[in-house]
Parts: structure tokens; sequence; C-alpha cells
């Protein structure tokens, strides 16, 4: 069965014979596949009055383990997002009562996003109806299928230099 990337493999193909264009059909894949899961986790948690990026935070700060914080440096990275994206979430989510600026009690300098109760609730409530919906959107591939493109694309992040994150 064909897709879109085929269609453009084969423009290009006649367009620029000359040219092994191989490589589209795996990012022009990947680019399209982001795009597509964005939209679908994206709109999961919309209905549930989240967006992707709030998500995002909720579930780095719940999987740190207890206390349930991290410096605003540590979402950072964490996330991938520049310290002003970050502050206009956090922003949000202090305002949603989902987390909280308490000072580190070592260095007064530095702030810490801690969980509420309330973001805590929100989040485990939610982690396991996400996990189903990654999976419902993942059941076109059995396990392993699943895994060895798990274990293809790990290969390739470690190869542009997405390596962990601490």
């Amino acid at each position: 069965m064909r897709d879109a990337v085929d269609a453009v493999m084969d423009a290009w193909r006649r367009e620029r014979p000359d040219v092994d264009i191989w490589p589209v059909g795996v990012v022009g894949r990947i680019q399209r596949l982001a795009r597509l899961l964005e939209a679908e986790v994206q709109d999961f948690f919309r209905r549930h009055g989240l967006d992707n990026s709030e998500a995002d935070v909720l579930t780095t700060l719940r999987r740190s383990g207890e206390p349930y914080e991290l410096t605003p440096g540590q979402l950072v990275k964490a996330s991938m997002v520049t310290s002003g994206a970050i502050t206009k979430r956090i922003d949000r989510m202090v305002a949603k009562d989902l987390v909280e600026r308490v000072p580190d009690t070592a260095d007064r300098r530095t702030v810490r996003i801690r969980l509420t109760a309330h973001g805590r609730r929100t989040i485990d409530d939610l982690f396991a109806l996400h996990i189903a919906n990654e999976a419902r959107l993942l059941q076109a591939l059995d396990r392993d299928r699943a895994d060895e493109l798990a274990d293809s694309l790990r290969t390739l992040l470690q190869s542009l230099g997405d390596t962990s994150l601490t």
C-alpha cells in the first residue's frame, strides 16, 4: 500500500533521476508521523483540559520522584524548549494550581517547580489513559515490530546527539 511519501519520492525520481532520494522515505515519514502523532496526543490532552506543554511538565515532574520538583533549568533540559517558554508554561500552570514555585532550601536564589496535590492527581488520573491512547496509535504494529522500531529510532537519536537527560 502506498502513502503520501511514495508520491513525493515518485515525483523526485521523475524530476531528479540523478539523485538517490532514499532518505526521503525515512525522514519524510518520520516528519509526517511526528505531526500526526503530535496532533493526536494534543487532542487527547485538550479533551482533559491540558495542552501538550502542560502535560510534558506534569509528566516530567511526576517521574522525577518525590518531592516531584525540579528547577526551571532541569525542565528546560527535559523538554528541549527555551527558558522563556518554560516560564510561560509555569505561569499558566501556577494559575491552574497544577504546580507551584518554591524556594530552594539550599540556595535562596533558586526556585524549584513542584507539583501541587491537584497537579499530581491530574497526571495520575490521566497517565494510564495517555499510555492506552499511545498504544492505540501504534496498533498497526505488533509488539516485536514496535520494539524494533523503538531500537532503530534510539540509534538514530543517539547518532544525532540526543542522549540521556541526566
